[in-house]
């Protein structure tokens, strides 16, 4: 059973980047989710301070309700226990500076035999937000950026 949000027909209006785009894959379904990307102050190689990306923690939404969750991993979570795990295969800059990239993620391994289970890539559009600029100033501190984007869910054929 495949389940298409009432997202998908806004994302097919939405203009995808050769570097994320994914020919010949059909969309499974496209989640809206609201969070944050969080970031850890570390030490870098040559001893200087800087915020380093830790995790995203965010709900994926379907027609304004939670269906899921999307955390470190990257791990997208469904409500019927499927579940998908992304590699970033291709990156495509946000609308505007602050905008973290949209994203294109090779699924890496799956679990469940739900929603998600014969998805096979993940693409990261349309979002607003997320991005941490400035200096850090203690090693092991934490800053969250509130974000959202809509998570395009794909399969091969």
């Amino acid at each position: 059973m495949f389940l298409i949000g009432s997202l998908v027909n806004a994302t097919a209006q939405t203009a995808i980047p050769e570097a994320i785009a994914a020919p010949g894959e059909t969309a499974v379904l496209t989640l809206h989710a609201e969070g944050a990307q969080v970031y850890e102050c570390k030490t870098g190689a040559d001893g200087t301070l800087a915020w380093a990306f830790r995790e995203p923690i965010a709900t994926l939404l379907s027609d304004g309700k939670t269906v899921g969750r999307h955390y470190a991993g990257p791990n997208w979570e469904y409500s019927d226990g499927s579940a998908v795990v992304g590699q970033v295969v291709g990156t495509a800059p946000g609308a505007v500076a602050m905008d973290i990239p949209w994203l294109k993620l090779a699924v890496a391994s799956r679990r469940g035999s739900g929603v998600l289970g014969p998805v096979t890539t993940v693409q990261r559009i349309n979002t607003v937000g997320g991005k941490l600029n400035g200096a850090c100033y203690k090693a092991g501190t934490y800053e969250s950026v509130p974000y959202s984007a809509d998570y395009v869910f794909l399969r091969k054929g």
